[in-house]
């Protein structure tokens, strides 16, 4: 399993953008004996968090953080053929994100990591229309919707499906779980988009979404509808908003 000061020697290359030697540094873990899933874990995983965290704190530009997004991305879509695929377990998930390279990076990884935990893997990547991820929750009938990787723009855009997927009802015992982006920032904020849960990484997110139960459907709506209320902005949605 790497160390942190693995994670470290691999950084210098990966925002460097040398390709050749990022592929070098992995090829020489593998031959070491780590396996798949723990180098996307443990090395790809928080390679790609520090990325962001240097990004955000304007450590690297925005060059830097593009060839490394790019790197760990190569490196992910190559390692997946030699995932070991367990067993089929019945269950579906959506994925989407943010429609940044980064966030579609995390998605992506998210997505290898479910299928080699015997999901059935949907992938959206990023920019998608929230009407389309509504319709597809209805036909596919996934048992989690899993967003990942938001930005603090789009945070009531999420907060918009999440309560729009509740109000139709299109598949009532699909739970939705939130992960990465401004959720690993601005703590609670995923209750505040009504999401049934949050995870900080993959290596959370596939046990909490295994041991998951069906949501219990909300009961039907009677009598009169009554006229809504402006409320005012949820305090942590405005944080999100100022959140870099």
């Amino acid at each position: 399993m790497p160390s942190t000061s693995i994670v470290d020697e691999y950084l210098t290359p990966l925002v460097a953008g040398d390709r050749v030697a990022c592929r070098n540094f992995v090829r020489d873990r593998v031959a070491a004996g780590d396996d798949t899933v723990s180098i996307y874990h443990d090395l790809l995983w928080p390679a790609m968090e520090r990325v962001s965290k240097l990004f955000r704190a304007d450590k690297i530009n925005s060059a830097s953080e593009s060839m490394a997004t790019r790197i760990n991305r190569s490196i992910a879509e190559k390692l997946q053929s030699s995932l070991t695929i367990c067993e089929p377990n019945g269950k579906r998930i959506l994925i989407g994100s943010a429609p940044g390279e980064p966030d579609e990076l995390g998605a992506l990884m998210c997505a290898d990591l479910f299928e080699a935990a015997g999901w059935n893997v949907y992938l959206l990547g990023g920019g998608i229309p929230n009407d389309e991820i509504l319709s597809l929750s209805g036909q596919l009938r996934p048992d989690i919707l899993l967003i990942f990787g938001t930005q603090p723009s789009g945070v009531p855009g999420v907060r918009r499906l999440i309560d729009l997927i509740r109000e139709i009802g299109i598949n009532p015992t699909m739970n939705i779980m939130v992960s990465g982006g401004v959720y690993n920032r601005a703590d609670g904020l995923w209750k505040e988009v009504n999401a049934d849960f949050y995870a900080k990484t993959a290596k959370d997110a596939i046990p909490m979404a295994t041991a998951a139960e069906p949501r219990k459907p909300e009961p039907p709506r009677t009598g009169t509808p009554k006229k809504r209320r402006r409320r005012r902005r949820p305090p942590l949605l405005a944080v999100a908003a100022d959140t870099k």
